[in-house]
């Protein structure tokens, strides 16, 4: 069961869905409309709403200002391996923002889903940087 959840903002869910499966081992927990769906990955529920004018995470705001995808804010998921990750999803076509680069707790790289939303992934090379379950 999901600990936290996150709602990204995309422009077409199919192809978020899609994305996350493939390339990330995200699995898909429900699709009930077009504008919404939900998926999980260990304790991260990702929730995947396309702007509309129907209910839910995808409505206009009051003042009317639509909500969008991109932005900086982004999840992190731990890799065994960041060089060998990189390497798979530049061979699928995947869109990175950076190359790999080393900080004081491990090595990341940010990839964007298809709707330009970040992902962080992270190789932790200092035992505190990595998740407990790993």
């Amino acid at each position: 069961m999901a600990t936290v959840s996150v709602r990204y903002i995309v422009d077409d869910v199919d192809a978020a869905i899609n994305f996350y499966r493939e390339h990330l081992a995200f699995t898909l927990v429900m699709h009930p409309a077009p504008p919404f769906a939900m998926l999980d990955r260990g304790d991260l529920r990702l929730l995947l709403s396309a702007p509309s004018g129907q209910g839910g995470g995808g409505q206009s705001m009051p003042d009317g200002t639509s909500p969008a995808p991109g932005g900086w804010n982004r999840f992190t998921l731990e890799v065994s391996d960041l060089a060998a990750t990189v390497r798979t999803l530049r061979d699928a076509g995947v869109q990175f923002r950076n190359d790999i680069v080393t900080g004081v707790g491990g090595k990341q790289v940010l990839i964007d889903d298809p709707s330009g939303n970040p992902i962080e992934l992270f190789e932790p090379t200092i035992p505190a940087a990595r998740l407990a379950s790993s």
